[in-house]
């Protein structure tokens, strides 16, 4: 993939509020760069930054409903009511799930442990009752004699759902945190930032974290300790990082505090997902979260059923969390041989396609590919291709669904709505959707959506964009520039790792490929891509006679390695990773694109 280069260049305003914070802070200027960056103009708001304070989070009572939703959950709880927990399949549901009962289990027995609600939770069945609020679900919470459901992740367009739950003498609060539609349902009370009535001030809470809210809330009305809440931050920061939430403001804050919670006191189940993982103790980061600890969680309710997850964040008992973390592990597994062979079969389609290369969008379909993969398959040929993705499969009664992926800077969830009436539902945000639709209607939404983006579409929203931060020396990157990349953490969307090019490195020692041409044993015999180790020096001697030089790796880039080794010099982007082994700790460059330099 060919990407374009796109160097932050600081006004003149920037520069002079750069050079104050040198002087204050006592930074390297690359340093003081990096604060700038990020809409940081004196020191103060730099220490803010630098030391998130849960002192900082917005009273939780500013979300409307929010009074209304504390006084019934309390009703619930001091009368004895049952209480039906309901979240989604993925890991902002599930982790919601596990966070508001945690929660609810804490408060009933605050006093009298005899007294206080029955608490049970409702995890939706992915093939058979699809996303959101089921009519099984109530079905399921009148059967129980739930007095009250939490919709958690879910519910904000359930309207006929709702209504047929108040029709069973249920009442219902609302947390979610997707799009409304233009009608919301009768509930007791609707949990929403998005909401255009709102007055709330963050907008980009995860679904979990609207439950963090209303939790929040209750121990603040009824006078109960905040400390009760902070356990529960670890399975919050799944949530913001999994559910690739803008990790800004209130989510920058309650990410900060949910990882220390992961390397300090883990609960039962996540300290199992870490041991099948493969993390160390003490060393999980966001990064953990996205790559490994959170498709493990998704994968239950892709491949089997998203309770299992459930089960797994609230044991205590460490033989059944140990049990439960390597089936867990055993369904993402199978969840991978899964999306390999979907996206084998997806990359096909559209080579056989003709006019694949004129189009602007990417609409696939086929019956017998797996639900719960369809959404990693959009990513996958988004990656590929770098347009406006949706991955589709057979459901039951001739409905077909799937998942819809973007690019940056494109409103997908827009596209979808101006289908809205080729649809049986949809739902999602700007980057990533779901959606159904009858097999018949599949054409014209398909010539519709690509009208759509081909007119709204900017050129170069479809070309991968590397936004780079700073173009920097090997020589800025010292131990006090590290601690000052360290204290920016946690990154991810709206506060990205920086990414850094350095010009006209060269080979110092040992640049080379590295990784090999197929994997032993597998069924695919398709070729892996070489990788390339780098081990290149801007060739700077330093006073102690050493030179800057620096190790990296480029995965898929051993076309690079000759014209590297044979002394020519390269443009290189790339992002800056500590790396452990053996107790001994060093920096490396995590490369995203090596340019070679024309002379």
């Amino acid at each position: 993939m060919t990407y374009s280069w796109n160097i932050r260049c600081l006004t003149v305003l920037e520069q002079e509020t750069q050079k104050q914070l040198e002087k204050e802070l006592n930074i390297s200027s690359a340093a003081a760069r990096m604060l700038v960056v990020r809409g940081i103009q004196t020191a103060d708001e730099a220490r803010a930054f630098v030391r998130p304070s849960l002192d900082k989070l917005h009273d939780p009572f500013l979300m409307r409903d929010m009074d209304k939703a504390v006084e019934r959950l309390h009703h619930a709880i001091t009368q004895n009511e049952k209480i039906l927990i309901y979240g989604d399949y993925d890991v902002d549901g599930t982790t919601a799930v596990a966070l508001m009962y945690r929660f609810l289990e804490a408060m009933r027995r605050e006093g009298d442990e005899a007294k206080g609600a029955e608490i049970d939770y409702y995890i939706p069945d992915r093939y058979s009752e699809g996303y959101g609020v089921s009519q099984r679900g109530i079905d399921y919470a009148a059967a129980q004699g739930c007095g009250l459901i939490i919709t958690l992740d879910c519910g904000i367009k359930a309207v006929e759902k709702i209504a047929y739950a108040n029709s069973k003498g249920i009442d219902v609060i609302v947390c979610d945190h997707h799009t409304p539609g233009d009608e919301l349902p009768q509930a007791v009370a609707v949990l929403n930032m998005k909401r255009n009535d709102c007055p709330y001030p963050y907008k980009d809470l995860s679904g979990c974290g609207v439950g963090f809210k209303l939790a929040q809330a209750y121990t603040q009305r009824y006078g109960l300790s905040f400390e009760h809440l902070i356990p529960l931050l670890q399975l919050l920061a799944m949530s913001i990082a999994s559910d690739i939430v803008p990790i800004t403001g209130e989510n920058r804050i309650l990410a900060h505090y949910g990882i220390k919670q992961l390397n300090t006191q883990p609960f039962t189940g996540l300290s199992a997902i870490m041991q099948v993982a493969g993390i160390e103790a003490k060393k999980i980061t966001i990064n953990e979260l996205v790559y490994k600890i959170g498709p493990r969680i998704n994968a239950c309710g892709r491949m089997k059923s998203g309770r299992a997850a459930v089960e797994l964040l609230l044991t205590d008992d460490p033989a059944f969390a140990r049990q439960q973390a390597e089936e867990v592990n055993h369904h993402n597994e199978d969840r991978r041989d899964c999306d390999t062979e979907t996206t084998k079969e997806a990359l096909q389609q559209l080579q056989d396609d003709p006019n694949f290369a004129q189009r602007h969008s990417t609409v696939v379909y086929a019956p017998h590919w797996h639900k719960g993969v369809v959404g990693i398959v959009a990513s996958r040929l988004t990656e590929t291709y770098y347009r406006p993705t949706i991955v589709l499969t057979a459901g039951e009664d001739g409905i077909i669904s799937g998942s819809a992926r973007s690019v940056g800077g494109f409103d997908i969830y827009a596209a979808i709505d101006s289908c809205h009436d080729l649809l049986t539902n949809f739902g999602g945000h700007k980057y990533a959707a779901g959606l159904s639709m009858h097999i018949n209607d599949l054409p014209e939404f398909k010539q519709r959506f690509e009208a759509y983006v081909a007119t709204h579409i900017q050129p170069n929203q479809l070309q991968p964009t590397l936004d780079i931060e700073a173009e920097i020396t090997l020589g800025d990157i010292t131990s006090h520039f590290r601690s000052v990349l360290r204290h920016l953490e946690p990154f991810g969307p709206g506060n990205p790792r920086p990414l850094f090019v350095s010009r006209r490195l060269i080979n110092h020692r040992d640049t080379r490929i590295v990784g090999k041409r197929g994997v032993k044993d597998s069924k695919d015999s398709t070729p892996r891509p070489l990788h390339l180790r780098l081990d290149v020096t801007d060739g700077t001697i330093n006073q102690d006679g050493t030179v800057n030089a620096i190790t990296g790796i480029a995965f898929g880039r051993a076309d690079m390695a000759e014209y590297i080794q044979n002394g020519n010099a390269v443009d290189i982007c790339y992002e800056l990773n500590e790396n452990t082994f053996n107790h001994y700790t060093t920096i490396q460059m995590m490369v995203q694109d090596i340019r070679a330099i024309k002379n």
